[in-house]
Protein backbone atom coordinates (compact mmCIF):
# COMPACT_ATOMS: atom_id res chain seq x y z
CA UNK A 1 0.00 0.00 0.00
CA UNK A 2 0.99 3.98 -0.41
CA UNK A 3 1.41 5.58 2.52
CA UNK A 4 2.18 8.73 3.53
CA UNK A 5 6.22 8.27 3.91
CA UNK A 6 6.39 6.57 0.57
CA UNK A 7 4.57 9.55 -0.93
CA UNK A 8 7.06 11.66 1.00
CA UNK A 9 10.03 9.65 -0.11
CA UNK A 10 8.29 10.06 -3.86
CA UNK A 11 8.32 13.72 -3.71
CA UNK A 12 11.94 14.21 -1.54
CA UNK A 13 13.58 11.93 -4.62
CA UNK A 14 11.30 14.76 -7.41
CA UNK A 15 12.88 17.85 -5.33
CA UNK A 16 16.24 16.01 -5.07
CA UNK A 17 16.39 15.27 -8.93
CA UNK A 18 15.08 18.94 -9.59
CA UNK A 19 17.85 20.29 -7.54
CA UNK A 20 20.71 18.09 -9.04
CA UNK A 21 19.57 19.43 -12.50
CA UNK A 22 19.87 22.95 -11.56
CA UNK A 23 23.27 22.30 -10.39
CA UNK A 24 24.08 20.56 -13.46
CA UNK A 25 22.42 22.88 -15.65
CA UNK A 26 24.53 25.95 -13.75
CA UNK A 27 27.69 24.23 -13.91
CA UNK A 28 27.62 23.64 -17.34
CA UNK A 29 26.72 27.62 -18.10
CA UNK A 30 30.10 28.05 -16.08
CA UNK A 31 31.76 25.41 -18.09
CA UNK A 32 30.57 27.06 -21.19
CA UNK A 33 31.61 30.70 -20.31
CA UNK A 34 35.26 29.10 -19.21
CA UNK A 35 35.86 27.85 -22.87
CA UNK A 36 35.50 31.29 -24.12
CA UNK A 37 38.45 33.57 -24.70
CA UNK A 38 39.20 35.55 -22.23
CA UNK A 39 37.70 39.25 -21.90
CA UNK A 40 34.70 40.91 -23.65
CA UNK A 41 34.56 41.00 -27.04
CA UNK A 42 31.84 43.47 -29.35
CA UNK A 43 29.52 42.74 -31.66
CA UNK A 44 28.29 45.94 -33.38
CA UNK A 45 24.72 46.08 -35.72
CA UNK A 46 22.92 48.93 -37.84
CA UNK A 47 19.93 48.11 -39.23
CA UNK A 48 18.20 50.17 -41.82
CA UNK A 49 14.83 49.46 -43.35
CA UNK A 50 12.61 51.66 -45.65
CA UNK A 51 9.12 50.59 -46.14
CA UNK A 52 6.61 51.58 -49.05
CA UNK A 53 3.17 52.40 -49.28
CA UNK A 54 2.44 49.03 -51.06
CA UNK A 55 3.94 45.70 -49.85
CA UNK A 56 7.40 46.00 -50.55
CA UNK A 57 10.06 46.92 -48.42
CA UNK A 58 13.92 47.52 -48.67
CA UNK A 59 16.82 46.69 -46.16
CA UNK A 60 20.27 46.74 -45.41
CA UNK A 61 22.62 46.25 -42.43
CA UNK A 62 25.92 46.33 -41.40
CA UNK A 63 27.84 44.26 -39.15
CA UNK A 64 31.46 44.61 -36.89
CA UNK A 65 33.08 42.01 -34.36
CA UNK A 66 35.92 42.03 -32.16
CA UNK A 67 37.53 39.32 -30.04
CA UNK A 68 38.20 41.79 -27.19
CA UNK A 69 36.24 44.87 -25.94
CA UNK A 70 36.64 47.10 -29.17
CA UNK A 71 39.88 45.84 -30.14
CA UNK A 72 41.10 43.10 -32.35
CA UNK A 73 38.49 43.90 -34.90
CA UNK A 74 38.26 40.28 -37.38
CA UNK A 75 34.77 40.26 -38.48
CA UNK A 76 32.68 42.62 -41.23
CA UNK A 77 29.95 42.07 -43.06
CA UNK A 78 27.58 44.53 -45.38
CA UNK A 79 24.09 43.10 -46.96
CA UNK A 80 21.00 44.57 -48.01
CA UNK A 81 17.72 43.72 -50.66
CA UNK A 82 14.19 43.68 -50.80
CA UNK A 83 11.20 42.09 -48.92
CA UNK A 84 7.77 41.52 -49.98
CA UNK A 85 4.94 41.16 -47.83
CA UNK A 86 2.47 38.12 -49.81
CA UNK A 87 0.10 38.45 -47.09
CA UNK A 88 0.27 39.28 -43.21
CA UNK A 89 2.13 36.25 -42.11
CA UNK A 90 4.05 35.66 -45.19
CA UNK A 91 7.27 37.58 -46.06
CA UNK A 92 9.64 36.43 -49.35
CA UNK A 93 13.09 38.51 -49.52
CA UNK A 94 15.94 38.25 -51.91
CA UNK A 95 19.28 39.93 -50.74
CA UNK A 96 23.26 39.83 -51.08
CA UNK A 97 26.04 40.03 -48.72
CA UNK A 98 30.12 40.97 -48.15
CA UNK A 99 30.88 38.92 -45.77
CA UNK A 100 35.06 39.10 -44.77
CA UNK A 101 36.28 37.32 -41.95
CA UNK A 102 40.43 38.13 -40.58
CA UNK A 103 43.49 36.28 -39.06
CA UNK A 104 43.15 36.50 -35.51
CA UNK A 105 45.82 38.88 -33.36
CA UNK A 106 45.36 42.35 -34.17
CA UNK A 107 42.48 45.03 -36.39
CA UNK A 108 41.54 43.21 -39.67
CA UNK A 109 45.18 41.15 -39.92
CA UNK A 110 45.81 39.78 -43.59
CA UNK A 111 45.90 36.99 -45.15
CA UNK A 112 41.85 37.15 -44.43
CA UNK A 113 40.76 33.28 -43.22
CA UNK A 114 37.24 34.12 -45.61
CA UNK A 115 36.54 36.59 -48.58
CA UNK A 116 32.47 35.78 -49.16
CA UNK A 117 29.95 37.15 -51.18
CA UNK A 118 25.82 35.42 -50.59
CA UNK A 119 22.75 35.79 -52.22
CA UNK A 120 19.71 34.62 -50.47
CA UNK A 121 16.04 34.07 -51.02
CA UNK A 122 14.02 33.71 -47.90
CA UNK A 123 10.55 33.23 -47.06
CA UNK A 124 9.32 34.57 -43.54
CA UNK A 125 6.20 32.78 -41.56
CA UNK A 126 4.06 34.46 -38.48
CA UNK A 127 2.19 33.28 -36.23
CA UNK A 128 0.72 35.39 -33.41
CA UNK A 129 -0.82 33.75 -30.12
CA UNK A 130 -1.66 36.53 -27.96
CA UNK A 131 0.67 39.64 -27.46
CA UNK A 132 3.53 36.60 -28.72
CA UNK A 133 4.59 36.34 -32.38
CA UNK A 134 6.17 33.14 -33.76
CA UNK A 135 8.40 33.72 -36.80
CA UNK A 136 9.71 30.24 -38.79
CA UNK A 137 12.22 32.03 -41.49
CA UNK A 138 13.78 29.87 -43.79
CA UNK A 139 16.85 30.62 -45.98
CA UNK A 140 18.69 28.97 -49.40
CA UNK A 141 22.21 30.81 -49.34
CA UNK A 142 24.49 30.83 -52.47
CA UNK A 143 28.10 31.29 -50.87
CA UNK A 144 30.93 32.08 -53.37
CA UNK A 145 34.03 32.29 -51.08
CA UNK A 146 37.71 32.17 -51.36
CA UNK A 147 37.38 27.69 -50.92
CA UNK A 148 34.77 28.00 -53.57
CA UNK A 149 30.84 27.64 -54.31
CA UNK A 150 29.14 26.66 -51.33
CA UNK A 151 25.57 25.97 -50.56
CA UNK A 152 23.94 25.78 -47.54
CA UNK A 153 19.76 26.34 -45.68
CA UNK A 154 19.34 28.11 -42.59
CA UNK A 155 15.66 27.69 -41.09
CA UNK A 156 15.37 29.76 -37.84
CA UNK A 157 12.26 29.79 -35.01
CA UNK A 158 12.28 32.86 -33.10
CA UNK A 159 9.82 34.33 -30.11
CA UNK A 160 9.21 37.58 -29.39
CA UNK A 161 7.37 39.59 -27.18
CA UNK A 162 6.48 43.43 -27.25
CA UNK A 163 7.35 45.57 -24.35
CA UNK A 164 5.88 48.67 -23.25
CA UNK A 165 7.59 51.57 -24.26
CA UNK A 166 7.62 55.40 -23.09
CA UNK A 167 7.87 56.24 -26.71
CA UNK A 168 5.36 56.23 -29.65
CA UNK A 169 8.17 56.07 -32.05
CA UNK A 170 10.44 52.84 -30.96
CA UNK A 171 8.42 50.06 -30.13
CA UNK A 172 10.33 47.42 -28.01
CA UNK A 173 10.46 43.58 -27.42
CA UNK A 174 11.86 40.88 -26.04
CA UNK A 175 12.93 38.15 -28.21
CA UNK A 176 14.51 34.80 -28.45
CA UNK A 177 15.94 32.38 -31.58
CA UNK A 178 17.52 29.32 -32.22
CA UNK A 179 18.74 29.06 -35.89
CA UNK A 180 20.10 25.54 -37.64
CA UNK A 181 22.72 25.30 -40.34
CA UNK A 182 22.33 22.69 -43.49
CA UNK A 183 24.88 22.29 -46.34
CA UNK A 184 23.24 21.17 -49.08
CA UNK A 185 25.23 18.19 -51.07
CA UNK A 186 24.49 17.55 -54.50
CA UNK A 187 22.60 14.36 -54.78
CA UNK A 188 24.28 11.22 -56.29
CA UNK A 189 22.35 7.92 -57.47
CA UNK A 190 24.70 5.19 -57.27
CA UNK A 191 24.38 2.00 -60.08
CA UNK A 192 22.19 3.26 -62.08
CA UNK A 193 23.39 3.74 -65.43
Amino acid sequence: MWGVKHLCSIAHLELMTRFYFSILFVCSIFIQALAQSNGLGSWNIINLKYTTKGPWSFFAEAQLRSLHFYNDFHYHEFKGGVQFQMTPDMQVALAAGKYDTYKEGGDFVLPKNNDEIRIWPQIALVQKIGRFKFEHRYRAEFRFTNNGFKKRFRSRVGLSYPIKSTSVFIPTSAGFSNELFSPIKKLTSKGTG
